[in-house]
């Protein structure tokens, strides 16, 4: 059955490694065939990825954009999903999940599941600021130290 993608104008799709962009209205592409087919929504660039997860999606991304260069990519993504999951233990379900795809070759469903992978990084950031700004309210409650009294 076919891939039925509506594109609006401007919209960029990555079909094989190539970057399609819409330069008209309303598009609609009919793709026929297996293709490696990315959208703008789950498309990361360099600018992206100053996450650790980020990090991980984008070698994923790349390895099943780039089918030529996957081993390089795929060594990539073992190397920063190791260092996020080390850093980041609660997040090894989602991290073994990520792992038995690529390793099936689901590299599509894996860059799925490495979206798990960015929305709990996101929580745990978010925790962490939010522990952070308990901790400063604290600190800005203790009364001020006069140490010049000596």
């Amino acid at each position: 059955m076919p891939l039925l993608i509506d594109l609006k104008p401007g919209e960029k799709v990555i079909i094989n490694g190539a970057v399609i962009e819409n330069a008209g209205a309303n598009t609609k592409l009919r793709i026929h065939n297996e293709s490696n087919i990315l959208r703008q929504k789950e498309i990361l660039t360099n600018d992206d990825i100053a996450t650790p997860a980020a990090r991980v999606y984008f070698c994923l991304q790349c390895a099943y954009i780039f089918p030529d260069k996957r081993d390089h990519y795929l060594k990539l993504f073992a190397h920063y999903l190791v260092e996020y999951l080390e850093a980041c233990p609660s997040a090894v379900e989602i991290g073994q999940e990520i792992r038995d795809e690529v390793a099936a070759e689901l590299y599509y469903k894996a860059l799925k599941s490495s979206r798990k992978l960015l929305k709990h990084e996101a929580e745990v950031l978010q925790q962490l600021e939010q522990a952070a700004e308990k901790w400063n309210a604290t600190l800005g409650e203790t009364p001020a130290r006069d140490d010049s009294a000596g």
